[in-house]
């Protein structure tokens, strides 16, 4: 009879079991029925007998560990469990044992009672289900005094480390059928001062305020195994910000650069690879595969909760998946990871003790045998590609060839000099200025180090800047207004990309440059590929600002959102600038972003009124967008001109404890939207709102009704009126709804207008707008002569006269009108020429009557054109034209 691959390799394992390991040796024997049963049907079935002891307490839980480490070992040397598979069922057995060890222990003291009251933290291997086959358990105990079981005599504090001692008692003792576990306690806060056993708001305490810095890493991979869930999951969501800071977080590298220089000074002679290398602190081992891991999540991690996993394979999964690691980096450091680890546990096989370094001689020559390779020469041949690997990743993060700039005078304006400044004189005095200390950013000891570590690397890309001196002044101030540096300043060393960006926002950009200055932490969002991406339409924003804020209440809706809409406002600026995308799609990307806000908002805060208000019955209400936010063509600086329309069946109240008839309840729920909208908060502001375009302006109703509305469009609105609904578009309320609103606006601007009524009151505005507001210089492509305002006179005059191209979005109906004769085809492009160029002026020289010559490039090229000269020619030419239009529109030519 044949015997199948599977029995083969299974047999194998138990003949290099009894050969290479005394451990498993004596567990075959002893534990026969496993091996038996693993031999004949597998691992699986081997595992699912582990529990089949016959045993009851601590004998029950020792006896069963033993079974599950043979169990394991073998699927493991036959090649039928992964290291995955290994961990987790070694995880998930010291889960079950300490949560039944720590119900035994205060059984025994209060019978009947539970462990409510009382939770164990498991961080290291544990927390993250990767445990090691004779690995100690890294526990934190807390408990909380008014909920923990206890003698009424007894002491809650005293009663909790009782309940500890027991635990560890019974998870570690030996007898002839082993051991559980062994336990670590020395991860909890102060180990040399504190009991083993914290209330859980001190440990909150501790971790707010006065936990160190290694702590956070190592609470990435913590969890609650056992105990009180509840009580563990509270704690955990407490410190959680203590461990994932939202900002970008490159502090961090010199975090875990410290702790492993420190290992690899305390561990050096298990350093050099081959016999006696240490597979965990080694270079290049164990330690240093996760601490480069969890590096790139603790810096991430803040704003992606994606990276959080625990487990060092799933987080490089991530990692890769989320674009902060190179595929060829995840996959190297996940392989030497899974190798190193196996290596470790068949160390551990032979003796099961907690040893991690490659033996000598004959150990070495067993832990080969138990991997199934010829010699100590192949086990050696194939680790050391690994660890060289890991070795030189981590090297790479933990460097410590820092360059900095000279102190003396000379030396330093020597150096700027040489960095390209054309006055370096004046580029050392600021330098000067900042290592004087004034700057409140600059005060602490970690500031300035990190300050004077990036310094080299961004002030030559500074000196390259089109206007250097503008764009260093303009950093100084982001320095004098940053109330903490560090982390800004070590997010531009680590990411010499960022600096680049930043040093042309500094000299070509002082809008942006002025919101980096009020919040640094704009830059962050820059490390996110996505940032250049082709900006999401308003329903993709709309979707995902809705389920940011989805668990905030409506005060921190409002911070949240104008945190994201300045986040994303920034990278949208940054797009332009740095020439990713043209500005016509910056000026939609703009508008959606604008109208995602509108709709979030509106929603949570109709949401909340509904809870004391009520809701009206077959009532609903639209947001009206016009001028620019209308046509989806907003700059960085527009205001949003908006109207509120409402409809609901006659005589309906609201259903809420403070019932309003409709006029009331639309319009007070109006006016909470317009505060939710531009009320500046401890975020900043959002946008400036202008309702003054609804009928009877800033005299009439904030909400107006549907009929009402069209009532007043067609008997008393002024002919500018209906020249400023063309571009009015609605934004919220049902589908339906909407649908009833664009029907009536287009029946008010299609039927009913003397044409030579429109063109004269048309011109008539016109010119008075041109006495208000005068042009402010010969760049003032808006207001000035031929300028957009002209152009969208002579559009909106058409569409009202004939009824053709009533589209809010001007090319859509230039189209139409052009399609009709009525206006030129090259209109559309004198829109885009001059509508691109305020986008980008708006930018670049926010409120100036004139460009610097420095700045003159990048404006002609992200205009589409080679040269300024070329750029002013073809503003001048499309301005002509305009102006042609416009005065062929107005007098009815």
């Amino acid at each position: 009879m044949s015997v199948d691959r599977g029995t083969l390799a299974r047999e194998e394992a138990i003949v290099r079991a009894r050969r290479w390991s005394p451990f498993l040796a004596g567990l075959i024997e002893r534990q026969a029925d496993v091996a038996d049963t693993f031999v004949r049907d597998g691992s699986a079935a081997a595992l699912a007998l582990v529990a089949d002891t016959g045993a009851a307490g601590g004998e029950k839980l020792r006896k069963e560990r033993q079974r599950l480490a043979l169990a394991t070992a073998l699927g493991d040397l036959a090649d039928e469990l992964s290291l995955e598979e290994v961990t987790a069922a070694l995880s998930d057995f010291a889960d079950r044992a300490i949560d039944e060890a720590l119900g035994m222990a205060i059984a025994e003291r209060v019978p009947g009672a539970t462990s409510e009251g009382m939770t164990v933290l498991a961080l290291g291997k544990l927390g993250s289900r990767e445990l090691n086959y004779s690995s100690d358990v890294d526990l934190i105990l807390l408990f909380d005094p008014g909920t923990l079981a206890r003698r009424t005599r007894d002491d809650p504090a005293e009663a909790a480390v009782r309940y500890g001692r027991r635990l560890i008692e019974l998870l570690q003792v030996r007898d002839e059928h082993g051991y559980v576990a062994r336990v670590d306690l020395r991860l909890r806060p102060s180990p040399e001062a504190t009991p083993i056993a914290l209330p859980v708001d001190a440990a909150i305490s501790y971790y707010e305020s006065q936990a160190l810095p290694w702590e956070r890493a190592a609470f990435i991979r913590a969890r609650c195994c056992a105990g009180d869930r509840a009580l563990g999951e509270r704690f955990l969501e407490e410190i959680r910000p203590f461990v994932w800071r939202r900002a970008l977080d490159f502090g961090a590298i010199d975090e875990i650069r410290g702790i492993s220089l420190r290992i690899r000074d305390h561990y050096a002679s298990g350093q050099k690879f081959g016999p006696g290398f240490d597979l965990k602190r080694g270079r290049g081992g164990i330690r240093e595969a996760e601490f480069f891991t969890q590096v790139q999540q603790l810096v991430h991690g803040g704003r992606e909760p994606a990276l959080r996993t625990p487990a060092t394979l799933d987080a490089l999964e991530a990692l890769v998946a989320a674009g902060r690691m190179p595929v060829a980096v995840g996959r190297d450091v996940g392989e030497a990871y899974r190798a190193l680890r196996t290596a470790e546990h068949r160390v551990q096989m032979i003796d099961d003790r907690q040893e991690h370094r490659l033996p000598d001689g004959g150990g070495l020559t067993a832990v080969a045998g138990l991997a199934g390779m010829a010699d100590e020469s192949a086990l050696l041949a194939s680790l050391a590609p690994h660890v060289e690997a890991v070795g030189r990743l981590f090297d790479e993060l933990v460097s410590t060839d820092e360059e900095h700039l000279p102190s003396d005078a000379q030396s330093l304006q020597a150096e700027l000099a040489a960095m390209g400044w054309k006055d370096p004189a004046v580029a050392a005095r600021r330098v000067a200025e900042w290592r004087s200390g004034r700057a409140r950013s600059l005060r602490s000891p970690p500031a300035r180090a990190a300050f004077e570590a990036m310094l080299p690397g961004l002030l030559p890309r500074i000196a390259a800047a089109p206007d250097p001196d503008r764009a260093l002044n303009r950093f100084s101030d982001i320095v004098e207004r940053l109330s903490s540096g560090v982390n800004f300043f070590r997010l531009l060393e680590a990411r010499p990309a960022l600096a680049d960006t930043l040093a042309l926002i500094l000299a070509q950009a002082p809008a942006l440059a002025d919101q980096l200055a009020r919040r640094p932490t704009l830059l962050d969002g820059l490390i996110d590929d996505s940032s250049f991406a082709v900006p999401p339409d308003a329903d993709a924003l709309a979707g995902r600002f809705a389920t940011e804020v989805a668990e905030d209440g409506l005060d921190q809706a409002l911070d949240r959102v104008r945190r994201l809409v300045g986040e994303r406002r920034f990278a949208l600026g940054v797009q332009l600038i740095a020439g990713y995308r043209g500005p016509l799609t910056m000026a939609k990307g703009y508008s959606d972003l604008a109208e995602a806000a509108v709709r979030v908002l509106a929603d949570r805060v109709a949401a909340e009124f509904a809870e004391s208000h009520g809701r009206i019955a077959g009532g609903d209400m639209a947001i009206l967008g016009l001028g620019r936010f209308g046509g989806q063509a907003l700059t960085d600086a527009s205001d949003l001109d908006i109207i509120f329309l409402w409809d609901c069946p006659e005589g309906s109240r609201s259903d809420g404890r403070r019932a309003l008839a409709g006029t009331d309840y639309y319009n007070r729920l109006a006016s909470r939207i317009v505060a939710a909208l531009s009320v500046p908060t401890a975020a900043g502001p959002l946008y400036d709102v202008d309702t003054r375009l609804r009928p009877q302006g800033e005299k009439g109703l904030l909400a107006v009704s549907l009929d009402a509305f069209e009532a007043y469009q067609r008997t008393e609105a002024w002919t500018w009126e209906h020249l400023a609904l063309c571009r009015a578009r609605p934004m919220t309320g049902s589908a339906a709804f909407q649908e009833r609103v664009r029907a009536r606006l287009e029946t008010i601007l299609g039927t009913g207008h003397d044409a030579a009524k429109v063109r004269e009151d048309a011109a008539a505005m016109r010119l008075q707008m041109a006495r208000h507001k005068p042009s402010v210089g010969p760049l003032d492509v808006k207001q000035g002569e031929g300028g957009l305002v002209d152009l969208e006179f002579a559009i909106h005059t058409l569409q009202l006269t004939t009824g053709v191209g009533l589209d809010p979005r001007l090319e859509v109906a230039i189209a139409a009108l052009a399609g009709a004769g009525l206006i030129d085809a090259v209109a559309v492009d004198d829109l885009r020429l001059l509508s691109g160029f305020l986008v980008v002026m708006r930018l670049v020289a926010p409120g100036a009557v004139a460009l610097s010559e420095a700045s003159q490039p990048l404006v002609a090229k992200l205009c589409g054109q080679e040269d300024w000269d070329a750029l002013l020619a073809a503003l001048d030419a499309a301005r002509s034209r305009i102006a042609a239009r416009w005065n062929k529109v107005r007098t009815g030519e």
